[in-house]
Parts: structure tokens; C-alpha cells; sequence
């Protein structure tokens, strides 16, 4: 083959690959932000990449489109440094660190970056704060949402692989509690607690969660309890 033709071939396979990069970017921002997808316009504070971060991990998964302002449109990755800064908040501002699959797009004449999380192993995965301190998060629907203690002891029991749960007068009152109520805070459980300890209605809670016989719900920026 000439070299002429080797290098339309060339040209060829680049303008395919653009298109298809293209087109897979308009699809993701097509499905908006949800549970498992946040776009990113920039990034300009690496602990707010971390909170995305931890809340994907510590769901199903997910992915940030870096590049893409919140209203869909492609602004595109304005340095190589913001690649870095995710990359930094995955290993240096999670705890435990996560490893990330990147990608960049080319879309519209402009680099996407395309970073998948995937479900993590070991919950909970948190995001150190200005102080160091960490803290989980979960994603609802596209907010991220800082943890519960219900979920940190839902997490906890997990390890444990209880396949068995005792059913005490602390677990009847409870369980009789929320039948009552309809639903209720975890402070208001507590209030309610005929003298449990804050920790230990977390842990009941957790526990009825896990065997099916409460949910948890959020609405109004407050997680509710409910029997299922």
C-alpha cells in the first residue's frame, strides 16, 4: 500500500473513532445525572470528587463525566492536572483507597473523561474532610448523600454473615414501635427506645433491614424507617 493511501486509511480510522466517541459521550449525558452517573464541569475541589468517590462505592457503582456541565453540555477537560486531581482523590482522599478505570472521549472537538467506579468490597469507603476526618456517603438519586449510622452498622453486621436474628423484648418493642408509628426517625426511635442505647436501635435497625422486615427511606433531607 502507497503511503498516500496509508495515510487516508489513517485518516479514516481517526474520524470513525471520533464519531464513536461522539456518540457514546451524547448517550451517557443523555441519561442526565442519577444514581450512578454525576457529571463534573471541572475539577476544582479534589474533596468533592472524593464524596462522589465514596458515594459510588459504597452503592452499585458509577461514573463521572468530567467535562460536562450539569445541564448536559460538553465543555470538555481543560488540563491534564484535573485527570491528576481525580486520580488523587481516589487514593489519597478515600479511605480505603479505590482504584478508578478512566477513559477520555473525544466529543465535539473536546476531551470527556470518563471515570468508572466500581461497587467496593470493602464498605464503607470515606472522603476525609478539610480535618482529615472521614466520612461516608451514599448516592440518592443525583445527590451525595452522607451516610446514616443505620447504614454504617447495616456495613458493620454485613461482615459479619449473620444468618440468624435473635428476637428479644427489645426487638418486639421496636419492630411493634414502627407498626404503631407508620414510620419514624432514628431520633425518634430513640426517644422511643424504653432505654436503648443510640447504637443498639442502629443495630436493630440494621438488622431489620437486612432480614427484609424494615426499609429506609429518604425524603425532605431525613432518612424514615418503616416496616417493609
Amino acid at each position: 500500500m502507497r503511503a498516500g493511501s496509508e495515510t487516508a486509511v489513517s485518516a479514516m480510522s481517526i474520524s470513525s473513532r471520533m464519531k464513536d466517541d461522539t456518540t457514546r459521550i451524547r448517550m451517557l449525558v443523555a441519561e442526565g445525572e442519577h444514581a450512578h452517573q454525576d457529571f463534573k464541569f471541572a475539577v476544582s475541589d479534589i474533596r468533592k470528587i472524593a464524596k462522589s468517590l465514596s458515594a459510588f462505592a459504597n452503592g452499585g457503582g458509577g461514573r463521572l463525566l468530567v467535562g460536562v456541565k450539569d445541564n448536559g453540555k460538553i465543555a470538555g477537560v481543560r488540563s491534564e492536572e484535573e485527570m491528576y486531581m481525580v486520580e488523587a482523590a481516589a487514593s489519597v482522599y478515600c479511605r480505603p483507597s479505590l482504584t478508578l478505570e478512566n477513559r477520555v472521549y473525544h466529543a465535539e472537538g473536546k476531551d470527556v473523561l470518563e471515570v468508572v467506579v466500581r461497587e467496593s468490597e470493602c464498605k464503607p469507603v470515606c472522603a476525609l474532610d478539610e480535618g482529615g476526618r472521614p466520612w461516608a456517603y451514599i448516592r440518592i438519586a443525583d445527590e451525595n448523600i452522607l451516610a446514616s449510622p443505620v447504614h454504617l452498622s447495616l456495613w458493620k453486621n454485613r461482615k459479619k454473615e449473620r444468618s440468624v436474628m435473635a428476637y428479644t423484648e427489645h426487638e418486639r418493642h421496636l419492630l411493634n414501635l414502627l407498626d404503631k408509628c407508620g414510620e419514624l426517625t432514628l431520633n425518634q426511635c430513640c426517644r422511643q427506645g424504653r432505654g436503648m442505647t443510640r447504637k443498639r436501635i442502629c443495630g436493630l435497625l440494621a438488622d431489620f433491614i437486612r432480614f427484609g422486615l424494615v426499609e429506609q427511606i429518604f425524603r425532605n433531607h431525613t432518612f424514615y424507617y418503616r416496616l417493609a
